[in-house]
């Protein structure tokens, strides 16, 4: 411990002002009482009590105590110490406003000297010796920590250590009595260094043992100092381990360690806000800023990959930075530390900005989408599934998304949107969520015109339809099943379920209307054996033929594919039937009859239900070979509801 020396003049004393704000008493006039009740015999007689025992534990004196902490060897001892420092203040106040060049005046700055050096010494001991003690997790879990004088506490109880603990623990609520004893010593110490003008001697081993503890708790969070050329040569792969291991580093670093340290400070320097800025500056600016290096480097990271491996990271760190930033706000408040919070900010400006570039960069990768690449059954597009699953997830952050779009409105006509979704996507402006709502409208409303887009390439009016409704089923229940809902409504489901409904039948009409047609009217007068010969025939080549094209797509919703197949059997067995049953008897003679009427009624519920599962039952074009392999039953029949 470096040895306190002062050069004393008895002119320095002529007046209060004059002293040095560090090295004197308090900047602050002694009070009128003080000056006015201490007499001159009570100044003698602090001058010989305080001479007693200042110079017993004078820390440069030969004795034992030049080894023995003053605070563990009696804390009676300490108290009483500590009372006759602030005894030998008055007694130089009084010294001062009486005969500044009195000889007991040199005397009484120089035993001033020692019992600040001999705090000093404490101090430091006690900082050392009891990081456990000054965990920085229980100091943060108080909301707040009395800053009301220590003086009190120490010098106004003389019971036993049981009541001095319970009155000091009153101070700092739910703290461990060791630690409540702990602190109550430090400040009580500080106080009495500061208002005797040492104050700079505190914060110097404060900062000293506070500042390591501080370091080595970011440490061992996993929290080191990233070069910025090495950063810019991390894969996202490694980023994104880094990214992970941030957030929850963080929130431990500004709730626990950075909040604690900030408590414990206030409270141990709570007789000066200046110097407890000070100190706290010292020891958790260089800190702070270490910690929030890795998301502002982040967010600057050159963007390589594609937006679906960055954008869900950098929300995740919007959100926990965003989550702190009321802490952040309190703990970084004085000016010293400005630099930390307008790193913060500067970070979160910095990541609202890339994660709006990934969401413009998703809406063109989908309107630049080339791909030829489409399933020959009609099925579910590898773009639907990586499209709604990214439009999907983002919608679990749907606050983060609100916050950053509601800087960002959604620069497009809306009308097109209206065609689309109604309220309260569109409508309400103050519902939570609005400008995410309306923004993951827009994203779906362009893939599904992409989708127009590739149904398009197929040849086959029919298995285009077969491809939207796929698609847009798959789109409908991602929307059911996730956040989706919440965000776009039940009406945009009404809406899209009926454009569903209208791809089915537009396939039906495309896809089965000359099956419907091949058979005659029911207005239509009773046909001649030769005309219903035609007839069997026509729609014989007719059903063979769709469904030979039909059995080789897929409709991958069960349910869908059960309705689809008892719609299309609704409007055909039972017309069939009833023209089978009219005309079959009078073809009778016919020694081809089999071949001809190779379709029964009662089998075409079976041929329909193995439609849209890709695997065509038919091995040949030709009607033999259709009337061969249309004639074993399937395992499973559909009811037909007949008109």
């Amino acid at each position: 411990m470096a040895k306190m020396a002062k050069t004393v003049t008895f002119s320095s004393f002529s007046s209060l002002s004059n002293l040095s704000s560090l090295h004197s008493f308090n900047s602050l006039p002694a009070s009128p009482l003080s000056t006015q009740t201490f007499s001159k015999s009570m100044m003698e007689e602090a001058l010989e009590s305080a001479e007693s025992i200042i110079r017993k534990w004078d820390p440069n004196s030969q004795s034992y105590t030049k080894i023995i902490s003053l605070f563990r060897h009696s804390r009676k001892e300490a108290k009483e110490f500590i009372r006759c420092v602030r005894d030998l203040r008055k007694a130089m106040h009084f010294l001062v406003s009486q005969d500044s060049k009195s000889d007991k005046l040199v005397l009484a700055q120089s035993l001033m000297q020692i019992g600040m050096s001999t705090l000093e010494k404490e101090f430091f001991q006690i900082l050392s010796s009891n990081r456990d003690h000054l965990d920085p997790d229980s100091a943060s879990g108080q909301s707040t920590i009395s800053s009301n004088s220590e003086f009190e506490v120490y010098m106004e109880n003389d019971d036993d250590e049981d009541d001095e603990l319970k009155k000091a623990s009153e101070s700092i609520s739910q703290v461990e009595k060791a630690s409540a004893l702990v602190m109550s010593d430090l400040k009580v110490i500080a106080e009495t260094m500061i208002s005797c003008g040492y104050g700079k001697e505190c914060i110097k081993s404060y900062k000293l043992i506070r500042k390591s503890i501080v370091d080595e708790g970011l440490h061992l969070l996993g929290i080191e100092k990233v070069k910025t050329s090495q950063f810019h040569k991390m894969d996202w792969g490694v980023l994104e381990v880094m990214i992970k291991n941030w957030i929850k580093a963080a929130k431990i670093g500004v709730t626990t360690l950075f909040k604690g340290e900030k408590l414990l400070c206030d409270h141990v320097f709570s007789a000066s806000l200046t110097i407890g800025q000070s100190c706290f500056n010292q020891i958790a600016k260089e800190a702070g800023l270490n910690l929030f290096t890795l998301p502002e480097l982040v967010a600057h990271k050159e963007k390589k990959q594609h937006h679906h491996e960055r954008i869900f990271k950098l929300m995740d760190l919007y959100a926990a930075i965003s989550d702190l930033w009321p802490d952040i706000e309190m703990i970084f408040s004085f000016d010293s530390l400005a630099s930390v919070k307008t790193l913060v900010l500067s970070t979160l400006k910095k990541l609202k900005d890339s994660i709006h570039t990934c969401l413009k960069e998703f809406e063109t990768m989908i309107h630049k989408d080339s791909s030829k690449e489409l399933s020959p059954e009609g099925g579910v597009h590898k773009l639907t599934r990586t499209t709604m699953s990214f439009i999907s997830s983002l919608s679990e952050y749907s606050r983060v998304l609100s916050e950053i779009l509601a800087e960002h409105p959604l620069k497009t006509n809306t009308r097109l949107l209206e065609s689309y979704f109604t309220a309260p996507i569109l409508e309400d402006e103050h519902v939570n969520n609005h400008a995410c709502s309306v923004h993951i409208a827009w994203l779906i409303l362009v893939f599904l015109c992409k989708l127009d887009t590739k149904a398009e390439s197929y040849n086959d009016v029919s298995l285009s339809y077969i491809f939207l409704v796929n698609n847009l089923q798959f789109v409908v229940d991602t929307v059911r099943s996730s956040q989706l809902k919440n965000l776009i409504g039940d009406d945009w489901l009404t809406k899209h379920e009926a454009k569903l409904k209208s791809y089915a039948e537009k396939y039906e009409k495309a896809a089965w209307t000359n099956v419907f047609l091949s058979l005659p009217a029911k207005t239509s007068a009773k046909l001649l054996p030769e005309e219903a010969t035609t007839c069997f025939k026509r729609f014989h080549a007719a059903f063979a033929g769709a469904y030979l094209k039909q059995s080789s797509c897929v409709i991958v919703d069960a349910k869908l594919r059960d309705e689809l197949k008892v719609s299309i059997a609704r409007k055909l067995v039972p017309e069939y039937r009833e023209f089978y049953e009219k005309y079959l008897p009078m073809l009778r003679q016919d020694r081809n009859i089999e071949m001809l009427v190779s379709f029964k009624p009662d089998n075409l519920e079976n041929y329909l239900s193995d439609l849209f599962h890709g695997t065509p039952m038919l091995g040949g074009s030709s009607h033999s070979a259709a009337s061969a392999s249309l004639s074993s039953p399937s395992c499973f029949s559909i009811r037909c509801v007949k008109h």
